[in-house]
This record gives C-alpha cells, structure tokens and sequence, in this order.
C-alpha cells in the first residue's frame, strides 16, 4: 500500500521561502484549531476551489483500518471558498507539514482578502492521485462513513460540527460541509 506520509515531500521548501511574506490559507480544521503561532490573521477567500469530504484521514479522524473523511479542496472554477489566512514564519512548516502529513501537498494560490489584497498563500491540498484521496460519494454514505469514524484526534464527527460552527460565525455559507452536518445531528438522535 502507497504511503500517505506527505512530509519527505513538503520539505523542500523553495516554494515558500521565495514568498516576501508567508500566508498560510486554512479552509478545514485550519479555521477552528490553530494550534501554530501567527502574525496575523484575515478571512480570506480562494477561486476555482470548493471543499469537499473527500480526503480519508488515517491519522486523525480515523486509522488506517477504518479512515475517517476530512476535507480537501476540489478545482471548480465557478466556485469561492472561504478560509482564514495566517500571516505565518518558515518555522511553522515543521508542525503543519507534520498534522497535513496524510495525503497533503502544498499549494501556492491566490488568495483574496476583503480590502482587495491578492498575495500568494500556502494551502494544504489532497489531491486526486493521492493515496489518502477517497473521492465522491452520496452524502449519505459520506456521513454514515464521518458518524462512525473515530480517531487519535477525537470522533470525525466533531470536526464536521466544529467546522460548520465556526463558518456560521463567519456568516459564511458551504452547502456541502452544512449538508453533512445535518445528516450527522439526525444521525445522533
């Protein structure tokens, strides 16, 4: 079985030392669980991408006997997602490349702030091709396979509802993140 471990690959960092600055962009666990020291912080927004449950999470959210779902970023290039970015050091790649280590590789977009910026940013993304990548499925199942699914870093679940709350304390909208999280509060009672 291919390695999901993304580390080896993500440490050259050639990418983000050519930065002036490092924004890190955060659209998943990222918005919620800052666990990383940081300059600043700004909500900001990304084009062409969308989240979607479709990254296993052997590591965290699940085991490798029973992966949970985490999100990943899927190019869709009508769509905006929202995410907050972190003005960050060099540093912090040891630890992010670390948690983002299950089927992640690094990414330079574009992001978007609200006062009209656009500087490049980090994201995390699980691509296609990577052996962690699960794909689509009816959100049914999608849920089904989230409710049952614990890991290291708590019940899968949990990471659906804290993302969903904390995008509605953002004021911001994602129907597939809130669809997934109604299928789990029914699933619960």
């Amino acid at each position: 079985m291919p390695s999901h471990d993304t580390r080896e690959i993500n440490a050259d960092r050639s990418d983000i030392e050519a930065l002036d600055e490092i924004w890190l962009f955060g659209y998943g666990s990222l918005i919620y669980k800052v666990d990383f020291p940081y300059a600043e912080s700004a909500p900001a927004y990304i084009t062409g991408w969308q989240r979607r449950f479709w990254q296993g999470s052997h590591d965290h959210r699940g085991t490798p006997e029973k992966p949970g779902r985490v999100l990943t970023l899927i190019e869709a290039p009508a769509e905006r997602c929202f995410g907050i970015a972190y003005r960050v050091s060099l540093d912090v790649f040891d630890h992010l490349d670390h948690r983002e280590k299950n089927g992640y590789l690094r990414s330079i977009q574009t992001l978007e702030f609200t006062n009209g910026d656009s500087p490049p940013g980090v994201v995390y993304i699980g691509q296609p091709d990577n052996p962690a990548f699960v794909g689509p499925a009816p959100a049914e199942e999608i849920a089904e396979q989230i409710f049952h699914s614990v890991g290291p870093s708590g019940p899968n679940a949990e990471y659906v509802q804290l993302l969903a709350e904390a995008l509605r304390e953002q004021g911001e909208t994602d129907e597939h993140v809130f669809e997934i999280d109604r299928l789990l509060r029914e699933m619960r009672q």
